[in-house]
């Protein structure tokens, strides 16, 4: 059984790009770095994980999530991944800064966004590593 959590994708867009977000419509994403945070609780884990990288990489086409569409865009680097074994991330997307678009991830709960920007990764990463090391479980 493939052991699953909460996830803290850190990307960086080195410039700003007008991107359509499936439902969500188009919007600016400003320059800079981004943390997606998501979960992986199903029957596959953090495979899902896996398969945000292979979306960056530019292995996988298929647009599901929101998150697709910033991590797809070619411009866009997949730098680090943060995971924790617990069911929080709605808790550790709401410690993090607001980033440009509300619903962004958060279409299954009352989070105004589940992606979060700053203007570089180290920002972003000061966020992101206390409020994964709050719970249990936390790897980097």
């Amino acid at each position: 059984m493939t052991t699953g959590g909460t996830y803290t994708l850190l990307l960086v867009l080195p410039e700003a790009a007008t991107l359509a977000v499936g439902a969500l419509g188009e919007h600016h994403f400003p320059a800079g770095a981004y943390a997606y945070t998501g979960s992986a609780l199903g029957s596959g884990g953090f495979v899902r994980v896996d398969r945000h990288r292979r979306v960056a990489r530019g292995d996988h086409d298929v647009r599901h999530w929101h998150v697709d569409f910033l991590a797809g865009h070619p411009a866009t680097d997949l730098v680090d991944v943060v995971t924790t074994a617990a069911d929080a991330e709605c808790r550790v997307a709401r410690a993090l800064p607001p980033g440009p678009v509300e619903g962004f991830g958060a279409s299954d709960c009352d989070c105004l966004s589940h992606l979060a920007h700053a203007e570089s990764v180290a920002a972003l990463s000061e966020r992101v590593d206390p409020a994964h090391a709050s719970l249990d479980g936390s790897n980097r």
